[in-house]
């Protein structure tokens, strides 16, 4: 079936609804009865079940946590998960984080690109789909989450409540079909801070990061210096030998170290400018002294530093499957008692959250530092090619696309599609396209959005019928 002219039919209600749903921030915010992950995340969720009640659709709300979209008549159901909430949208943007706005035929915004801009462009493949009258032998039911992005009680929540699709897609990650992911842990290594006495330059703080899956584009430490001229000098210096963005901001008899860098997913740390890195290495420059925080800024540059696979620090894991693994320090803290960094692995395929951590713990042992597990991890997802999923999948992508030569892939990131049997995930980022998300100036461009919206409703058509 040839869907093409209906889909570009909607291509203003399409540009529309992208705008209006990025409008709404959806950052994780205060729990309630009704909105258990904040506000923002709700107003997301009611927003695009509304849209689609008035579309025809079946829609549920399951309680704020998710909510599903669903129209077609059969024993089994194909599945679409996406989701509504976003990453915070940290500093630096040319144009509102929530504006929506258009400029060079791109809609700018956080959530464009990961994942209300998919979404949107999924639900109107469904409406392309209910509005052509093809005959289907399944019903497509569109699950939306919202706490993808800090712990996915959104889908926990609606599994323990609805039956899972037989087969589904994510339409959260890269064409052509993410056939396998690799495990994610995310977890701190903790120092305590007993002996902080220094010499002419004392660490009193250092502060960075938003989210520990992000590439922390900013970090600040704050010292006690006898001699701000000479660290002036030093900073100067420092930025000339390697061209860091850093700047010195004095406060009274204290002076604060700012550094900036440049965000990117936690799952491919290489592809962002680390702050917090910039920022320990400086300090690694200039300090003298073997206290708790000057002990633990050395280890740092010493085992973590530009080494995005963890192999300095115990856990420089690789397989055949997924390739190596991705270590990314995303936030950095200090209180008086103890300095705190969150660190997200992702760790290969035929690996373990028990190899990463017992070799870290190996690796650190005399150091003092306590590696503190977090409950929620991942285990690897894999789906083999010749799945019968994964088969149609990618003959959609190669008709669509006329791209013959890529093959699935395994990525990083954790989608959607690792919280069911037979799910993958599907798009949205093309081969060799510039990934903007969970970066500032993040966009969708409008004929990418177009694009993807003939390729879901193809491939929607080809599972359902």
């Amino acid at each position: 079936m040839n869907f093409v002219d209906l889909v570009e039919s909607y291509r203003e209600d399409i540009i529309k609804s992208t705008q209006e749903i990025v409008s709404i921030k959806s950052v994780e915010g205060e729990s309630s009865t009704l909105m258990p992950f904040g506000e923002g995340p709700y107003k997301a969720l009611e927003y695009i079940l509304n849209l689609a009640s008035k579309m025809g659709f079946e829609t549920k709300n399951l309680d704020g946590y998710a909510g599903y979209i669903e129209f077609g008549e059969g024993t089994e159901t194909v599945g679409i998960l996406a989701h509504v909430d976003v990453v915070p949208e940290g500093k630096g943007w040319t144009y509102p984080p929530y504006g929506g706005e258009i400029h060079d035929e791109k809609i700018f915004g956080r959530g464009t690109l990961d994942d209300k801009g998919p979404a949107i462009s999924t639900l109107y493949a469904m409406k392309t789909l209910k509005e052509s009258n093809v005959k289907l032998n399944k019903k497509i039911r569109m699950i939306i989450g919202t706490n993808e992005e800090t712990g996915w009680g959104c889908m926990k929540y609606y599994f323990e409540h609805e039956s899972a699709p037989d087969m589904a897609f994510t339409p959260d990650a890269d064409f052509p079909v993410i056939h396998g992911e690799k495990g994610i842990i995310a977890f701190d290594l903790v120092k305590k801070l007993e002996n902080v006495s220094c010499g002419n330059i004392t660490v009193k703080s250092i502060d960075g990061g938003n989210a520990v899956n992000m590439v922390p584009d900013y970090c600040e430490a704050l010292l006690e210096v006898k001699d701000a001229d000479e660290l002036d000098k030093k900073l100067k210096q420092f930025i000339e030998k390697t061209g860091y963005d850093l700047s010195i901001e004095c406060e009274g008899e204290l002076v604060k170290i700012k550094a900036k860098g440049v965000s990117a997913h936690g799952s491919t740390p290489e592809k962002g400018e680390n702050a917090i890195t910039y920022l320990m290495l400086f300090l690694g420059d200039i300090i003298d002294c073997h206290c708790d925080m000057c002990d633990f800024i050395n280890m740092y540059n010493k085992k973590i530093a530009f080494k995005h696979h963890g192999e300095e620090i115990g856990c420089g894991l690789e397989d055949d499957i997924s390739g190596k693994l991705n270590f990314n320090p995303g936030i950095i803290k200090t209180t008086d008692e103890e300095i705190r960094l969150s660190i997200n692995v992702r760790y290969p395929i035929k690996s373990s959250d028990k190899d990463v951590y017992d070799g870290i713990r190996k690796n650190l042992d005399g150091t003092d530092i306590v590696l503190v597990e977090d409950e929620g991890g991942m285990k690897p997802l894999y789906v083999p090619k010749n799945n019968p999923l994964v088969e149609k999948l990618m003959k959609v992508y190669r008709e669509e696309t006329g791209d013959m030569e890529s093959e699935p892939i395994t990525i990083g990131g954790g989608t959607y599609a690792r919280a069911m049997d037979n799910a993958v995930a599907f798009g949205p980022v093309f081969p060799g396209q510039v990934e903007v998300a969970h970066q500032k100036n993040e966009y969708i461009s409008i004929e990418h959005l177009m694009k993807i919206t003939k390729i879901y409703t193809k491939a929607l058509y080809e599972l359902a019928k």
